[in-house]
C-alpha cells in the first residue's frame, strides 16, 4: 500500500517516522487469535497445518523454504514455536500486547543488494503465520538519509519475532547510522544511547540486539551506557538485550578484525540495568509444538573446514561474569553468580537448526528460513515482556528483580523451562575458550532459562 510519513505531535525536525503497515481490523485479529484459524485474503490463503502460503499466493515462489518437506534445515511454524513457549493460551484469551509498544533501534544498512524491504517481510509472514497485520512504524530522526523501508536480515528478523509473540502490539524502529572504521565501539555507543534517550517518549519496552565485549568500551562510554539506562528504568522502560552469540568469549570490537579471543561478556547485557537474554535450542513436537526440552545453544563448526585466522567457528549463548559491574542485589539468591554481575538472566531459542520461520524478501527473492542468534531470543523476550505489561494494565519497567524473585520461589519450575545441559565453550582460530555448563536454576549460559509464558506472564504482571 502507499506510504507516507505520519503526521504526529512527536514528528521530529529531522528525519521521519513512516508507518509500514496498517492494522488489520479487530474481528480479523479476533478470528484468527480467537479461533486459531488461517488468516485469509483476496490473493493468498495460509494453510492451518503448516502456516505456508498454499496455491493461488501472489507472492514469488520461495527459493529457500525451510518449512517445505524434506528441508536441510526444518524450522518451527508459528504455531508450533507459540505452543512450546506457552503463549498461544495468552493469545487465545486476548493477552496478545495490544496498546503496548516494543521499540527497536537498529543499524541502517548500506548495502542495499543483500537488503530486503520491511514492508513486503512482514506482509509475507503476516501472510505466512495467519497473522493480522503488524503496527509498525519506522523513525529515521536519528540517521535522516537512511532509507525507511530498506531493511537488514536483523531489522526485519527482530520485528518479525515481536510480532510473532505480541501480534496485538505496536512496533516502533529507529534507524541508526551504521559504525564504520576503527571507533565502531564509539560510534555505535553514541547512536544507541541517543535511541535509549527516545525510547520513553516511543514505548515501554526497547530491545537491543547490538553489543560488544566490554573491554571495547573506554569509561566514558561505559558511563554514557549506565546514564541513558538509568534514565529509561527511572520512566518505566523495560530494557532488553542480547547476551551476544560468541558463547564464553566476549565480542569482538570491529568486527572480523579482532586479536586472539578473550573470554568475557558483552556491554549493554552486562549492565546490571537491562534483562539479558542467552541462547538455547529448542526441542518441541513438529505436530503439536508441545514443548519437549532445551539445551543450552552451542552451535559447532562443520567438520574439516579451513578457518581464517579472526573468523569466528562457533557460535554459542555468551554468558559469565562482569569485569566492570559488581552482582547486583537482586542475584544475591542465584546460586552460581559470582562477584560480577552474572549473565543471561533468562534465555529462549537461538539455535539456527531449532528456529521458528522467518521470511525475508530480497530482489524479488521470498526467503523462508529460521530465526536464529540471540538476537533473536532477545525480541522474543521484549515480546514477553509486552505481553506482561498488557496483562498487569501499565507498564512493568525495570522487570529484572522480578524474574530473580520468580526464579528462587517455589513457581520457578512452572513458570520456566529450567536448562540443565549443554555449555558455552567456543573454539576460535584453534583457541578454545573454555566456558560454563548449564546447570538446575540460573546458570551463566542460559540464566534462569526460558519462559512457560502461560504461568510467567502473570507472575510478571503481579510483581513475582
Amino acid at each position: 500500500m502507499p506510504m507516507r510519513p505520519r503526521s504526529s505531535a512527536r514528528r521530529p525536525r529531522r528525519g521521519h517516522r513512516y508507518q509500514v503497515v496498517v492494522a488489520a481490523a479487530a474481528a480479523a485479529a479476533a478470528a484468527v487469535l480467537g479461533g486459531c484459524g488461517a488468516a485469509r485474503s483476496a490473493t493468498s490463503t495460509a494453510s492451518p497445518a503448516t502456516g505456508s502460503p498454499s496455491p493461488g499466493t501472489s507472492s514469488p515462489a520461495p527459493v529457500t523454504d525451510c518449512l517445505a518437506p524434506g528441508a536441510v534445515v526444518a524450522c518451527y511454524t508459528w504455531r508450533q514455536f507459540v505452543t512450546a513457549y506457552g503463549v498461544l493460551p495468552l493469545l487465545k484469551r486476548g493477552i496478545d500486547g495490544r496498546g503496548q509498544t516494543v521499540v527497536l533501534p537498529e543499524f541502517a544498512p548500506t548495502v542495499p543488494v543483500v537488503a530486503s524491504n520491511l514492508r513486503q517481510d512482514l506482509t509475507l509472514f503476516d501472510r505466512l503465520s495467519g497473522l493480522p497485520a503488524a503496527r509498525a512504524e519506522v523513525d529515521t530522526r536519528l540517521d535522516p538519509a537512511a532509507s525507511p523501508f530498506l531493511a537488514g536480515k536483523e531489522e526485519a528478523g527482530d520485528a518479525e519475532m515481536v510480532h510473532r509473540i505480541a501480534p496485538g502490539a505496536s512496533i516502533e524502529v529507529i534507524l541508526m547510522p551504521q559504525p564504520t572504521g576503527a571507533d565502531q565501539a564509539a560510534q555505535a555507543t553514541a547512536a544507541e544511547v541517543q535511541a535509549l534517550r527516545l525510547a520513553p517518549s516511543l514505548g515501554q519496552v526497547v530491545v537491543i540486539t547490538f553489543g560488544l565485549g566490554e573491554s571495547c568500551y573506554t569509561p566514558a562510554e561505559v558511563t554514557e551506557w549506565s546514564t541513558a539506562l538509568q534514565a529509561d528504568r527511572d520512566q518505566h522502560v523495560t530494557v532488553v538485550a542480547s547476551s551476544g552469540d560468541a558463547g564464553a568469549a566476549s565480542g569482538p570490537c570491529n568486527g572480523l578484525s579482532a586479536p586472539a579471543p578473550q573470554k568475557g561478556v558483552n556491554l549493554p547485557a552486562s549492565s546490571p540495568l537491562v534483562l539479558a537474554v542467552g541462547g538455547t535450542s529448542l526441542q518441541a513436537s513438529r505436530t503439536t509444538g508441545a514443548y519437549q526440552g532445551e539445551t543450552a545453544w552451542n552451535t559447532p563448526p562443520p567438520p574439516s573446514t579451513p578457518i581464517p585466522a579472526g573468523i569466528e567457528t562457533a557460535e554459542a549463548s555468551n554468558g559469565g561474569f562482569s569485569s566492570l559491574f559488581p552482582k547486583p542485589g537482586y542475584q544475591d539468591g542465584a546460586t552460581g553468580t559470582g562477584t560480577g554481575r552474572g549473565v543471561p538472566d533468562v534465555a529462549g531459542d537461538a539455535s539456527p537448526f531449532t528456529g521458528t520461520a522467518g521470511t525475508s524478501v530480497v530482489d524479488g527473492m521470498q526467503l523462508i528460513g529460521p530465526s536464529s542468534g540471540t538476537s533473536a531470543s532477545a525480541p522474543f523476550w521484549a515480546a514477553i515482556v509486552a505481553l506482561a505489561d498488557q496483562y498487569a494494565g501499565h507498564a512493568l519497567g525495570f522487570i529484572t528483580p522480578v524474574i530473580y524473585r520468580i526464579g528462587d520461589s517455589p513457581a520457578y519450575h512452572r513458570a520456566f523451562h529450567d536448562i540443565t545441559s549443554g555449555g558455552n565453550t567456543v573454539t576460535y582460530s584453534k583457541v578454545t575458550v573454555t566456558g560454563y555448563r548449564a546447570a538446575p536454576g540460573w546458570d551463566p549460559v542460559t540464566g534462569w532459562g526460558s519462559p512457560n509464558a502461560q504461568v510467567l506472564v502473570p507472575l510478571m504482571a503481579a510483581g513475582g
